[in-house]
């Protein structure tokens, strides 16, 4: 199979440009509706925990360890602790599971 590799590159441009064109172009007034304001507000967020999550249980050699770090970086993390000491309790954490698992 022969194919045109500059093909892919333009549908993938222009996939790329008409997502970032499109709601500039047809969305000019503010946006009222408060579900749609309150969805896109969230967007974010929801982008970036289905990327982290995943990669938190993934990224050790044993899924449990990963489980556990998440779990007790959300309960410290509940308690007040900043961003650097969540991040180092569950460094720990994991360190320590994958020494005695």
């Amino acid at each position: 199979m022969n194919r045109n590799p500059w093909i892919y590159i333009l549908i993938a441009a222009a996939v790329s440009y008409l997502v970032r064109v499109l709601p500039l172009t047809l969305i000019r007034k503010p946006i009222q509706n408060r579900f749609i304001k309150s969805f896109l507000y969230y967007v974010p967020y929801v982008t970036l925990s289905v990327m982290t999550f995943p990669a938190i249980i993934q990224s050790t050699q044993n899924p449990k360890s990963g489980i556990a770090a998440l779990v007790i970086g959300i309960v410290s993390s509940v308690f007040g602790l900043g961003l650097f000491p969540v991040a180092c309790i569950c460094c720990a954490t994991v360190f320590g599971l994958e020494l005695f698992i």
